[in-house]
């Protein structure tokens, strides 16, 4: 009796060090996959201009293999499985250059993803024989002959390109437009009851699953093959080692799923959901589903704090309106519908109440802000919401937490000016402890500046308003966005520079009448939280350039100037008017003209730093040589090639920080 015991325990033991000797082998596997995969290099020549490519992917772009995955631009003739003869040219990505937001060159890169392919002419010379985008053309060519075409992409392809994914994101919904363990187990039961008495049934599953899985390359279908693989070999393992395990196959198979937002969402989500379930028992159904989506809210938040700076509190009764609805009327009448077309109406009838209730769910939606988190900061709070499921008290510091997190302006004061990269503009924020200024917006045509670089900036740095907005001059590269950042920012009140407004003053004076925005002109100081920030343009011109607010500061003893797009005529009254000291940070005139920086004004401030906020390759061949020679005895920093610029104040030192290296 004994040794039967002894025998089974060392039985049981030999399977548990078998199974860690399996995850330490594959996390070893896993990690050199990763490396290797991020020691990847381009083996494209990009002085080539003839290509041969395959079309393996069509979304709101093209995706090619022309010896290596290349983006091109869309072309609706083009069709997936396309073999097709190219001339044209490789151009790399711009990688970030503006502080906190998304690098798509970096992340391209880890994707091996490493050019752009810009296409002057191309010929179709064939079709690839390649099962996967046989299949893949033959499902997108029915889908697109049918209505709501956009979100059976979505469910069946994974394809989330063509619908309205930045407010979904938004209202914290973003998830049920994933292919899901949910999804997974729908279609397996639908595939069950259609073909329980056959004698391979299992095998047929199996075979779609992995098919499947290669189509769209999910981590759920993964998870689920790994978890029948398991079922069916009897192996009496515990579900979180079956998630680790399908988690290391995947990023062994795909290694540059750990840099997928997607991954680390069905990762958190997927783990998090079952210690709840193995913690929490609750019989009552509208409670426990309470209490899931409450939970995924707070798994989910500090990824959406890290990649959006934002979230929505009223998510958790979102979700509670749209996970059954897409759960047990979308996505099994998008599957249906494919399958029997005959039903398309009544799916396009969901997908009518989907966006009516997501339009009046955008509307009485409350965002709130947060400063974008360090990697330690997201690693507490994953730390705290695990103790959460053992103790309940842990809400009370992870509610504490939250709370440092969002008044962090408020309790570590800080001053701070950044220079934003909007190319040939300028715009320039003045953080002073709990008031915000900005001087200028930028202004590109066919490009949303507010929407893109500065209000995703502002949220990123925690900033919920600005106190004060400073146009220095009516041009568009100045202020073409102040409209937009006005309608979609908070701000608090408006200063336009000296002389008569012109169109686009006009037109931003009369969003500010009606959203009751105060607004000045032509002021000589403004004070603000014991700073004062002083106007120095002598008189009014009959241009709007040597119009422009010419603005002086000190900060902690560290002298500032802002010249906008003033001319040397300018330079010359202020010269003559005030007896300036020497500055610290001085932010060139009008983007390094040869108008502006005269040799004589430049050698009377004798900067320390010179700003220069200037488009990359831009037209007027700025900045002008003469004016770099001018500043010869100044440290230079420039947007093009330093990208978005922070000078902080920090225990009176000023340290200077670049996006760019």
């Amino acid at each position: 009796m004994y040794q039967e015991l002894v025998k089974a325990h060392l039985k049981k033991l030999k399977i548990i060090l078998n199974y860690k000797i399996i995850l330490i082998i594959l996390f070893l596997i896993a990690s050199l996959r990763v490396y290797l995969n991020n020691q990847s290099k381009s083996i494209l020549n990009p002085l080539d201009n003839s290509f041969v490519c395959n079309v393996i992917n069509k979304t709101n772009k093209l995706v090619l293999d022309c010896g290596e995955i290349v983006e091109s631009r869309l072309i609706d003739s083009v069709e997936i499985g396309d073999i097709l003869t190219i001339n044209g040219y490789l151009e790399e990505y711009d990688t970030n250059s503006n502080i906190n937001l998304f690098n798509y060159k970096e992340y391209q890169r880890y994707n091996n993803i490493f050019y752009r392919l810009n296409i002057n002419d191309y010929k179709k010379i064939g079709t690839s024989n390649n099962i996967v985008l046989k299949t893949k053309r033959i499902i997108l060519n029915k889908i697109n002959k049918m209505q709501g075409a956009n979100y059976l992409k979505a469910f069946i392809l994974a394809d989330k390109s063509e619908i309205d994914t930045k407010t979904i994101n938004r209202l914290g919904i973003v998830h049920l437009f994933c292919i899901s363990g949910m999804h997974i187990t729908f279609l397996v039961s639908l595939m069950e009851n259609n073909i329980k008495n056959h004698k391979h049934k299992n095998k047929i599953i199996n075979i779609f699953l992995i098919s499947y899985y290669f189509l769209i390359e999910s981590i759920s279908i993964l998870r689920y093959l790994i978890y029948m693989f398991i079922k069916r070999l009897d192996l009496k393992v515990n579900i979180y080692y079956q998630l680790l395990l399908s988690i290391l196959i995947l990023i062994i198979i795909k290694p540059s799923s750990i840099y997928n937002l997607g991954f680390y969402y069905s990762v958190i989500i997927s783990s998090g959901i079952i210690l709840f379930n193995k913690k929490i028992k609750i019989n009552n159904r509208y409670l426990r589903n309470l209490l899931v989506n409450s939970f995924i809210f707070i798994l989910s938040f500090p990824l959406s704090i890290y990649t959006s700076f934002e979230v929505n509190i009223l998510s958790i009764i979102f979700n509670m309106i749209f996970i059954p609805f897409v759960s047990f009327f979308m996505f099994p009448l998008a599957l249906l519908a494919f399958l029997l077309p005959i039903l398309n109406p009544l799916f396009c009838f969901t997908i009518y109440l989907f966006e009516l209730i997501l339009s009046v769910s955008s509307e009485i939606s409350l965002f709130v802000i947060f400063m974008k988190p360090s990697i330690i900061v997201i690693i507490l709070y994953y730390l705290i919401i695990i103790l959460l499921l053992y103790n309940y008290k842990f809400i009370y510091i992870l509610l504490m937490m939250v709370l440092i997190h969002y008044n962090y302006n408020d309790i570590f004061k800080s001053k701070y000016m950044l220079v934003l990269n909007v190319g040939q503009g300028d715009s320039i924020l003045l953080h002073l402890n709990n008031n915000n200024i900005l001087i200028d917006t930028g202004g590109r045509y066919n490009y949303n500046i507010s929407e893109n670089i500065t209000i995703p900036v502002l949220k990123s740095l925690g900033i919920r308003s600005i106190s004060y907005l400073i146009t220095s001059h009516g041009d568009y590269d100045h202020m073409g966005e102040a409209i937009t950042l006005v309608e979609n920012f908070k701000v608090d009140k408006v200063i336009f520079n000296c002389g008569e407004f012109n169109d686009l003053e006009t037109d931003l004076i009369k969003v500010l009448n009606k959203k009751k925005i105060p607004y000045y002109s032509c002021i000589k100081e403004l004070n603000i939280d014991n700073n004062k920030l002083y106007f120095l343009q002598t008189k009014e011109y009959d241009n709007e350039n040597d119009n422009s607010n010419i603005i002086y500061t000190e900060l902690n003893g560290y002298r500032f100037m802002f010249m906008g797009d003033a001319s040397t005529t300018s330079e010359k009254e202020i010269l003559n008017k005030y007896n300036l000291p020497d500055i610290d940070v001085l932010k060139i005139g009008h983007h390094g003209s040869k108008t502006s920086s005269g040799k004589e004004f430049i050698k009377e401030i004798n900067p320390k730093y010179s700003i220069i906020s200037v488009g990359k390759n831009n037209r007027y061949g700025h900045p002008n040589k003469e004016v770099l020679n001018n500043l010869n005895k100044s440290k230079i920093y420039r947007t093009d090639d330093n990208g978005s610029i922070m000078f902080m104040i920090k225990n009176n030192k000023l340290k200077i920080e670049t996006c760019m290296s």
